[in-house]
């Protein structure tokens, strides 16, 4: 595995496995990673002849409010999990190449970024377009793989992509679950043993409204309120939305039909926990 810290080392060597009409595959991430991370990883390689992976922190995908120096950060051990997986490429580039002095443009995908996660953390999906457009424009990949957990930011990048003409395709992968439900995410580190324990019923109360709807439920506010009840009786979670939503658009429904994202994040103290699950609604009332 090729160690890579600057744009021009990194198109270099990629610049024969492109002239060779070999795929090429990419993973973005800020580091820390988990069995999420890997899940993506792994079917980068065995999907393209090169995989490149990426890790930086973007501080300008982080609130006022929002504490960057606090994102937890283990570079050493993230490359050599990397390099278990047989990645060819691992670009760590520093906020000096990313954003050099004198930066000054920026991407904004409009209305589905205010919405859900949005309305919390505003400018979070500009500095999350703007990073994932720079780092597209430098790998060049085929294909970029994303995680399922992060349901409206893979909109917004597929969204950007379309939008701006990348010739990438965007592949978006299952949630990967720890053994109890609970998402796997590097924020799971800073629960304390009580919030880790009370966690999981964030997918508990996600699979409830599934159910729900396989019986027959439509009505999108009984499902949010059915799903706000749960995590209230369960935990200790301050929940900042539930929403039933149209899974390519992110439009709120109030009945529900078609592709639905059910989505809800929660506060347990400081720490922010997001989750969601995608059901499909067929005329019959089945998924």
């Amino acid at each position: 595995m090729r160690i890579v810290r600057t744009i021009e080392h990194l198109r270099q060597l990629l610049r024969e496995p492109r002239r060779k009409g070999q795929k090429i595959g990419f993973v973005p991430t800020m580091g820390y990673l988990h069995e999420g991370h890997l899940s993506l990883i792994r079917r980068a390689v065995k999907e393209c002849s090169v995989c490149v992976v990426s890790i930086y922190v973007n501080p300008k995908q982080f609130g006022v409010r929002e504490d960057l120096s606090r994102y937890p950060r283990d570079i050493k051990h993230d490359a050599t999990m990397i390099e278990k997986e047989n990645v060819d490429i691992l670009f760590i580039p520093s906020d000096n190449v990313i954003y050099p002095n004198g930066y000054l443009t920026y991407i904004d995908v409009e209305k589905i970024s205010d919405l859900l996660c949005g309305k919390y953390r505003p400018g979070h999906f500009r500095g999350v377009a703007t990073i994932v457009a720079k780092l597209l424009n430098i790998v060049l990949p085929d294909v970029m793989y994303l995680g399922q957990k992060d349901a409206q930011q893979a909109v917004i990048l597929k969204q950007m992509a379309l939008d701006l003409n990348f010739s990438v395709c965007v592949h978006v992968l299952p949630t990967v679950r720890e053994k109890d439900g609970l998402a796997a995410s590097s924020r799971n580190v800073y629960l304390s043993k009580d919030q880790r324990a009370q966690a999981p019923v964030l997918y508990r109360a996600l699979k409830s409204a599934a159910n729900h709807i396989k019986a027959g439920e439509r009505r999108a506010s009984y499902l949010n309120g059915l799903i706000s009840r749960m995590i209230r009786q369960y935990s200790d979670g301050n929940i900042q939305y539930v929403a039933c939503v149209d899974a390519g658009t992110l439009k709120p429904l109030k009945t529900l039909k078609g592709q639905v994202l059910i989505a809800l994040s929660v506060l347990f103290g400081k720490i922010r926990l997001i989750d969601n699950v995608i059901v499909s609604i067929k005329n019959q009332g089945k998924f």
